[in-house]
């Protein structure tokens, strides 16, 4: 090793222990199960109802429904941003299909991300301003019919 002065090689020792600790970078998965709250999705077909969790914290959104290898048809989880914002979600991590309906403060479909690819890394943006997302088991939006324009009806849209 170079002749450093006793702190740099101290804080070099540091760094190099940290990024090769095992959960250095991992995300880890709530502490807690997260709060589970209906929802229903109003399409021109009729009235879906689903079991959601919420994903309200920067952790939990982060996390997210990574490592799930099953999401029954009636689940979801939905993503509370706090603020209406436009965002991008992405399938690092995460082993199942997804269907993602962005969501405007009002409870409108602004854009669905059909079957996004499990472990992918390319972002998906929300093509506009969003409250919330909720993310359900992929291929589901097709098959009961969703499409943007249609509300979802949560306490986060004031319903």
């Amino acid at each position: 090793m170079p002749n450093l002065p006793s702190a740099h090689v101290h804080v070099l020792a540091c760094l190099i222990a940290y990024c090769l600790a095992p959960s250095a970078w991992a995300l880890q998965p709530p502490a807690h199960p997260l709060k589970s709250e209906p929802a229903e999705i109003v399409t021109r077909s009729g009235v879906k109802r689903f079991r959601v969790e919420i994903a309200d914290t920067a952790a939990t959104r982060e996390y997210g429904l990574m490592k799930r290898r099953h999401l029954a048809a009636d689940h979801g989880m939905l993503f509370d941003f706090k603020t209406p914002q436009p965002v991008a979600f992405w399938m690092k991590d995460t082993l199942i299909p997804l269907d993602m309906l962005f969501i405007a403060r009002d409870g409108r479909i602004v854009s669905i991300a059909r079957n996004a690819t499990p472990m992918s890394e390319t972002p998906i943006p929300s093509q506009g301003v969003i409250l919330g997302v909720l993310e359900i088991r992929g291929g589901r939006a097709a098959e009961i019919g969703a499409q943007p324009g249609d509300r979802v009806v949560e306490r986060i849209f004031g319903h």
